[in-house]
């Protein structure tokens, strides 16, 4: 005798308890979620979700780190003066060490060889800063790996494709292989008096001191409009800059350092001054924006996928503030209109002075691990 089959009552779940329960999911599975039903695939428009996420992701985040552990380094490129750095430690950074970049520098930045301009390429990757020369075009150093612990500098060489044509490379990020325990430069190539040459890209590897040349293109970043702001960041063995499509639409590039695979994820609408950065373990950005003069930090769910930008913290409208220059811990950090320096908690809300002012031509914060272990031995 066939046994017989039971009947399976439908369960209703309230909103409450299903928002809570996805409250504690990443911004990714939630995207992907959305469409299970009406109500959540509205679920970043709720204020009451929004809060239950942004107490999960704080508490989250605090939970994994030792916050007493965080450091950050203030970089202040100035034309034809002396380089600034600062590191920052403490509870509230109030720990503050001025810095010594390696004397003599190995950039040549005299006055006959145009305006220099150093920058950091990226964020620190375990312990390791990229410094590069952003006015730099054909012979000088283009970019090195400096270890703070160790004073070690590694001079990054040229590719030979500056041999053959008069060329100048753009920098666009610097990362760590998760694959191949290796740590790379990613850099467009262009000529100059060349119509007949196009711009190509190539991935410099530590471990073998050489560039390889890759087999396709990716949207450049536009450096006069980025110039002022952190234009890329690196994260979990991808590479992240801002740039622009051949319609001149604004993206975020985001390369996996390992497989050289690419996506490229349009911004929303009606933000400028845009800073990448990491917050939380996620990768976030920081924007402004024109109609409400408040700046939005946000985090993207879906690499590729322009609608699964999720706004988390909306900050402002501040009238003393005038653009972001980093972020750390559970802070965002921006230039006054005075250029002081000051520090926005997204937990608190408070907003201090770090006791720094900042310069207008160049001005970055980048989180900072000590490591110990020379720039030659990392691979090993």
């Amino acid at each position: 005798m066939a046994p017989k089959r039971k009947e399976v009552s439908s369960i209703y779940i309230s909103d409450d308890i299903s928002f809570s329960i996805l409250s504690k999911l990443s911004v990714r599975s939630l995207y992907r979620f959305s469409c299970v039903c009406k109500s959540w695939n509205h679920i970043f428009q709720n204020p009451n979700f929004i809060n239950m996420f942004r107490k999960n992701l704080i508490s989250k985040s605090c939970s994994l780190s030792d916050e007493n552990d965080v450091r950050l380094i203030l970089h202040q490129g100035v034309p034809f003066f002396p380089l600034n750095w600062y590191l920052f430690s403490g509870d509230r950074f109030e720990n503050k060490l001025k810095l010594n970049f390696p004397s003599p520098s190995p950039f040549n930045i005299g006055w006959g060889n145009g305006v220099a301009l150093i920058g950091v390429l990226g964020s620190a990757v375990n312990g390791m800063l990229c410094v590069y020369n952003c006015n730099n075009r054909n012979d000088d150093i283009n970019c090195v790996l400096w270890n703070l612990p160790t004073e070690e500098i590694k001079l990054v060489p040229h590719s030979n494709s500056h041999m053959e044509f008069t060329a100048y490379s753009i920098l666009h990020g610097f990362g760590y292989d998760l694959v191949r325990d290796d740590y790379k430069v990613i850099q467009c190539v262009d000529y100059i008096f060349a119509d007949d040459l196009h711009p190509f890209w190539e991935v410099y590897s530590l471990k073998s001191n050489s560039w390889r040349k890759l087999g396709f293109h990716m949207p450049i970043c536009n450096e006069s409009r980025y110039r002022s702001t952190n234009r890329d960041v690196y994260m979990n063995g991808m590479c992240h800059w801002l740039g622009e499509t051949i319609d001149e639409t604004c993206v975020v590039v985001s390369f996996n350092l390992s497989n050289d695979v690419f996506f490229i994820t349009p911004l929303p609408p009606d933000c400028f001054d845009v800073n990448l950065g990491v917050l939380y373990g996620s990768f976030t950005m920081i924007s402004n924006y024109k109609k409400t003069g408040s700046f939005h930090v946000s985090i993207l769910g879906e690499f590729g996928v322009k609608e699964s930008w999720v706004k988390i913290f909306d900050i402002g409208p501040l009238s003393c503030i005038e653009h972001p220059i980093g972020s750390g811990k559970d802070n965002v950090f921006f230039r006054k209109k005075d250029d002081e320096l000051v520090s926005f908690n997204l937990t608190t809300g408070m907003i201090e002075e770090i006791g720094v002012k900042g310069e207008k031509c160049w001005c970055q914060m980048i989180t900072y691990e000590k490591n110990l272990h020379p720039i030659e031995g990392m691979n090993n």
